[in-house]
């Protein structure tokens, strides 16, 4: 590990790791090495999950299931963990193959989620799931205390809009997919009929379906 990404690592995660190891594994991109941030990743989701979903109940006491459901999807999102990627200096301290690095991997939504993922999965393996719970604390903080209100997808609000102006569902249809395996780009289109339509582009399909239902919310208000 550089000493400059040793540094920045131990200030993130507040103690000096055991096995720095698994936290370079947790920053690689598959396109540098086998030994990759995925599986961490599969690990660190399900501890993320746990931490939120504990918090939620906890900080949350009067809600329903639904409305706890709505914050947890997005607090839990590919695009959340991305902006905390991004927050806390994570992408320049990846370790990226050239192909990679030339195709802007370093500024997905996708892969920076995962990488945020996977250090919160090294973390739980490291030092124990007390640890990775305060970190996800520390970094999703802001996240949870200003959520005055459970978020409604834009999708499900989209719908409820339709259905209250009794037009007919939502249609979403992909338009394209662009880009390398790795860093893939979907553009979808949602169209409302009698009404009008919206596009939008996402790191997924279902990415872009929900920027696009975003999009078309913003036209309609």
């Amino acid at each position: 590990m550089r000493p400059d990404t040793a540094a920045w690592l131990e200030a993130l995660i507040g103690l000096s790791p055991a096995r720095p190891d698994m936290f370079v594994q947790a920053l690689t991109h598959g396109s540098a090495a086998a030994a990759n941030y995925e599986r961490l990743e599969f690990l660190g989701d399900r501890v993320l999950g746990v931490v939120v979903a504990e918090w939620l109940f906890e900080h949350f006491p009067g809600e329903p299931e639904g409305k706890l459901s709505r914050r947890f999807n997005a607090l839990v999102s590919g695009e959340t963990c991305a902006e905390i990627a991004r927050d806390v200096g994570v992408p320049k301290h990846m370790v990226l193959g050239k192909q990679a690095r030339d195709d802007g991997a370093m500024d997905s939504d996708n892969v920076l989620g995962d990488v945020m993922e996977a250090i919160i999965g090294a973390l739980f393996l490291d030092a124990g799931m007390d640890n990775a719970k305060a970190l996800v604390r520390r970094l999703w903080a802001g996240r949870v205390d200003t959520q005055d209100s459970a978020p409604k997808h834009p999708k499900s609000a989209l719908q409820e809009w339709a259905a209250a102006n009794r037009r007919r569902p939502p249609e979403y249809v992909m338009t394209g997919k662009t880009g390398p395996h790795h860093n893939l780009r979907f553009a979808v289109t949602v169209t409302i009929h009698g009404v009008g339509d919206a596009s939008a582009e996402g790191t997924s399909k279902q990415e872009a379906e929900t920027a696009a239902a975003k999009a078309m919310l913003e036209r309609l208000s």
